[in-house]
């Protein structure tokens, strides 16, 4: 059974960073993404890579704040997340599949539980 466990979330001031971190438990997935969710909201993309990291894509508020990586060999993900806003306070869940896919959430097979992100002002 294909599992995939978010870290790494929290309280942080407005301006701070936090780095999280996704840890899954097969090494196949082609395409693995960070989405979010914020209270009231529909969950919306974030950011994507592919297995190679030759493909990278962001939702376009947090291009040049936040950064996608993956680690192939530890099978993990990660989203660092600078210059935090109150307006990413939401719960991000990561996401995988084994086809390549950027943004729909439809085309996901696997999600995570997700981590709470709290910005404060």
């Amino acid at each position: 059974q294909v599992q995939l466990v978010e870290s790494g979330g929290g309280l942080v001031q407005a301006g701070g960073s936090l780095r999280l971190t996704c840890a899954a438990s097969a090494r196949t997935f082609i395409a693995m993404g960070w989405f979010r969710q914020a209270p009231g909201k529909e969950r919306e993309f974030v950011a994507a890579i592919s297995r190679s990291g030759g493909s990278i894509y962001y939702e376009e508020s947090v291009k040049g704040r936040f950064t996608i990586a993956r680690d192939n060999a530890k099978n993990a993900v990660y989203l660092q997340m600078n210059s935090l806003k109150p307006e990413d306070t939401a719960i991000y869940y990561c996401a995988a599949s084994h086809h390549w896919v950027i943004s729909k959430i439809d085309e996901y097979e696997y999600w995570g539980q997700g981590t709470q992100v709290t910005v404060s002002s």
